[in-house]
């Protein structure tokens, strides 16, 4: 199982009972907003690299909530990965 598999299996783990509750992690949600480390750490690369995509295009979409805070969706995170997958080193993305 690749990484992005294995992050969108985690909102299908079934829940645990009320009295594990606090051991529990909410289903992901698609829509929350992910700081730049947490975006970074969830596709596995810097926060360089996607300061770098920012200025030059290529990278995931993102918001900017002010001149100084940027978010990531998840869902657009995973959309970004998934529109990146080939098949091989000689493929070039086209689907």
């Amino acid at each position: 199982m690749d990484r992005l598999e294995s992050l969108n299996s985690l909102s299908s783990l079934p829940h645990m009972s009320a009295s594990s509750a606090s051991h529990t992690i909410p289903p992901p949600d698609p829509d929350a907003l992910l700081n730049e480390a947490q975006s970074a750490t969830f596709l596995g690369f810097t926060p360089r690299a996607l300061q770098a995509w920012r200025q030059r295009g290529g990278g995931p979409l993102f918001v900017r909530v002010s001149s100084r805070a940027i978010r990531y969706r998840r869902r657009d995170l995973i959309a970004w990965a998934e529109a990146k997958l080939v098949e091989s080193t000689s493929d070039t993305g086209a689907v």
